[in-house]
Parts: C-alpha cells; structure tokens; sequence
C-alpha cells in the first residue's frame, strides 16, 4: 500500500449541493467551460485565498460516466479553472467518505482515487490512446500523473503537474497547476517546449473523477461533460469526446 498524507485544510469549504445532471439539449453550452486569466496566478498551497479563484466559475463532476448509482455522501465534487502563461490551474473540492490509494503508479492507476484531466491543447480531437494527440492526466493525491506513452506503456508525467490536496473531515482540496504541451511532445525528448496560452484559445477539456471506496476496481467514474464517448469509457482512447475550454481575459 502506498501511504498518502493529508493536511488539515486552512479554509472553509462549501459542499457542491447542485448535484443535478446538465441538460443534454444544450450540448454545446453545458459542455464547454470558460476559463478566466488569472492575473496573478495562484501559489499552489491546496487554500483557494487567491484572488484569481474569487472570479472563477464552479462546473460540477456530475455525469455518473461509470458505475451504480450513489448519493451526496458517498460523493459530490466540483472544480473551477484559470489560466496563466503555459499554465492551467484548477481547484477542486471533492466530498468523498473514503479515499482509496493502494496501488503502484503504473499499476491499475485508474483504479484508485484519482482526479483525471482530459486535455487536447488544439482541440483537435482524434485517437490519442497511444499518442499525445491529447492528455489523460490521471492525478494521484501524492501527485503522480499518469498517461500512456506512445510504447503504449503507463508513464509518470510528473513534470507536468505540480498540486497539493488538502483535507478537511471527508472533504480534500486538490489545487492543481497542469503545464500545457502541443501534440508534437515526445517522451524521448527533454526539451519539450510547452504552449504560451492566449485569450481566445480553445482546448479539449474534461474533468472528472475516479472513485474507489474499498473495491479492487474503480467504483464510479464521474465526470464534468456528457458526451456519449464519455459514457462508453472512450476518453483515454479518442480525444472527439472530450469538452471544450474557452480562455478569456
């Protein structure tokens, strides 16, 4: 078993109680996230004091992608973003009455408690399973960051994630910085030049959550957009079902 700390969180903070599924007739508005420039960016201590986190926008994780049914205090969780040169940076609550970390990194990584962010920096969509044609950064609470390599092999993407949860009772604070790279990125390269982010860019987005209480499998996987491809698993394979960012100023 790999242990994982936690830190008292410093802030109160509120329950997602919304927890009320997007309207599918609305495709376009309810899957596509608006993310403002964060002016200053936030130090990434786990505490949303920051001033960019006062004029984010919350979007639930509401969308039961995977798994049975389950009620607000088995989970309920939200996530509001910013952006800031090569950077995006997301806080997140996430209220879960047991948190599951039990494997290696590169072993059913899925599978444990994990924040998973799905990003195509073009939002050119495709299959990416083998590629990075888009991300699916799987974010443990000790911070590796997972995705599979064009060798298709798990790799640790440590570099490009930085992060700190904090807990209070059974609710963690994930504040997360997520560097941004185009899809030339190559793991046989150490010079990999990250994107300069711009008002006006549009990204493949998805955000979502892996869920395990005491299972040897994922329990629920809950997500932020309500795509079809999202519900048939698709998003580590084909980047067509992810969201949408919009940056703004």
């Amino acid at each position: 078993m790999l242990p994982v700390w936690f830190t008292a969180c410093q802030h109160p903070v509120k329950n997602n109680v919304a927890n009320v599924s997007k309207d599918a007739l609305k495709f376009s508005d309810s899957n596509t996230y608006i993310a403002s420039l964060a002016g200053t960016v936030p130090v990434i201590d786990g505490i949303s004091d920051d001033s960019c986190w006062a004029k984010a926008t919350w979007d639930t994780l509401d969308q039961r992608w995977l798994g049975a049914a389950y009620g607000p205090d088995d989970f309920s969780g939200r996530y509001k973003a910013v952006w800031g040169g090569n950077r995006l940076y997301f806080y997140l609550e996430i209220a879960d009455d047991s948190i599951l970390n039990i494997h290696e990194p590169l072993v059913q990584y899925w599978d444990d408690d994990c924040v998973e962010i799905f990003i195509d920096e073009n939002a050119s969509g495709g299959i990416h399973q083998y590629s990075h044609q888009a991300f699916a950064y799987h974010i443990a609470p000790n911070m590796d960051a997972v995705d599979i390599g064009p060798d298709q092999k798990p790799h640790t993407y440590n570099s490009h994630v930085k992060g700190k949860v904090l807990k209070v009772e059974n609710r963690y604070c994930w504040e997360l910085a997520v560097t941004i790279y185009p899809d030339t990125y190559s793991d046989d390269k150490t010079d990999n030049l990250p994107v300069e982010l711009f008002s006006g860019k549009v990204l493949g987005f998805s955000m979502a959550y892996c869920d395990n209480d005491t299972s040897e499998t994922r329990e629920n996987f809950i997500g932020s957009v309500n795509t079809p491809g999202h519900f048939k698993n698709d998003g580590w394979i084909d980047a067509d079902c992810f969201g949408k960012m919009v940056l703004k100023e």
